[in-house]
């Protein structure tokens, strides 16, 4: 008996140990990491090519938050979603200011499995880099300055964006003077306590996405003890409509002048979206590889396994192959098996057509 057991446990082991190295193998090798974190914004023609004459100015607002609360976890803005939308909102001709709380330099969080050329290209401007490390204290804020302003996630928005007087002010004169009012993944925490003049909340009956309570109790289980409130629980007790997309997929609401985006991976929509609701259609870009993953694990999810397997077949040097890994690896976390085999299948697919 004890010579039958050890020898499944040693089977065990040996078959872990095969599919970890089966999956280690499908995360790119480091070169691919290397060469993204060497992107300069030059390297990119969307950013200097076609840009239209100036066309007025956009507030990107970010947290000033460094701790959650008295967890010990560090927060801050997240890099990907101030990144993207700047990109978006310059290549189309406006200026962006960065404004936060405290002013000065505000925290960042770099998810370095998110990142992304356009990423690194931001990350490596010193030009603009240094804009962010002066941003502007909100009570400088002058609203009709500006012909939009977008709140930038970051679980640090959950602490010092919902009671601000000054986004309070910004968000509500904005709105009332036709303005956009934009705001993605924890970014509308700070539109949960804004009321207009008539004695609405804003948020009333307005079609809105942001990060999920699905999302949020994935990632930090003990939220609920984290944070005062779930960002999706306010928002439905201020009388909105909540839109939840897929579970980490793209997800963009819009309601008038507000757009709202549920995510990271919403970011690119959402800016455009703005774009557009400022009357000017954006200019032609080349989706990113993040993109094109995005839409492939959409389509999976709404279509099946032989819809997406015949979109990789058709453009294999799209994707990006570890956003796919990723999700296959949160549906195993969640004990759906067959969705994380499929994405998993799905990735390795990818790796032997681009070899």
């Amino acid at each position: 008996m004890i010579k039958k057991i050890v020898i499944a446990l040693l089977g065990l082991v040996v078959a872990l140990y095969c599919a970890w190295s089966w999956l280690k193998g499908l995360v790119p090798d480091k070169s691919y990491f290397e060469s993204l974190k060497q992107t300069q914004a030059s390297d990119l023609s969307y950013l200097s090519d076609n840009v239209p004459e100036y066309r007025g100015k956009i507030l990107a607002v970010v947290t000033s938050i460094e701790q959650m609360g008295d967890s010990g976890k560090s927060t801050g803005y997240e890099l990907t979603e101030l990144a993207r939308a700047y990109w978006v909102f310059t290549a189309n001709g406006f200026e962006v200011d960065i404004a936060s709380p405290q002013g000065g330099e505000p925290p960042m969080v770099i998810d370095g499995e998110d990142m992304g050329a356009f990423d690194y290209a931001f990350l490596n401007d010193k030009a603009v880099l240094a804009r962010v490390a002066q941003s502007i204290p909100l009570a400088e804020v002058k609203p009709l300055d500006y012909e939009a302003v977008y709140f930038v996630g970051g679980k640090g928005t959950m602490f010092d964006f919902p009671d601000n007087s000054s986004i309070q002010y910004i968000a509500k004169t904005m709105y009332q003077n036709e303005r956009v009012v934009s705001a993605v993944c924890h970014g509308p925490a700070a539109l949960v306590n804004v009321k207009l003049d008539n004695g609405e909340w804003l948020l009333a009956n307005k079609k809105v996405s942001a990060f999920t309570n699905e999302e949020e109790l994935f990632l930090i289980p003990d939220a609920q003890q984290i944070f005062s409130f779930l960002l999706q629980d306010k928002i439905e007790l201020r009388g909105a409509k909540f839109q939840p997309g897929t579970r980490y997929l793209e997800q963009v609401s819009q309601d008038g002048k507000l757009i709202t985006g549920q995510n990271p991976w919403s970011v690119w929509t959402l800016a455009e979206a703005v774009i557009r609701e400022l009357g000017y259609e954006p200019k032609s870009r080349q989706r990113t590889p993040e993109e094109y993953s995005v839409e492939l694990l959409m389509t999976y999810d709404k279509l099946g396994f032989g819809a997406a397997q015949r979109d990789v077949e058709a453009q294999p040097q799209a994707y990006q192959r570890i956003l796919i890994i990723m999700h296959g690896l949160v549906a195993l976390m969640n004990w759906d098996i067959i969705k994380g085999i499929e994405l998993l299948r799905l990735a390795h697919q990818l790796k032997t057509l681009v070899a």
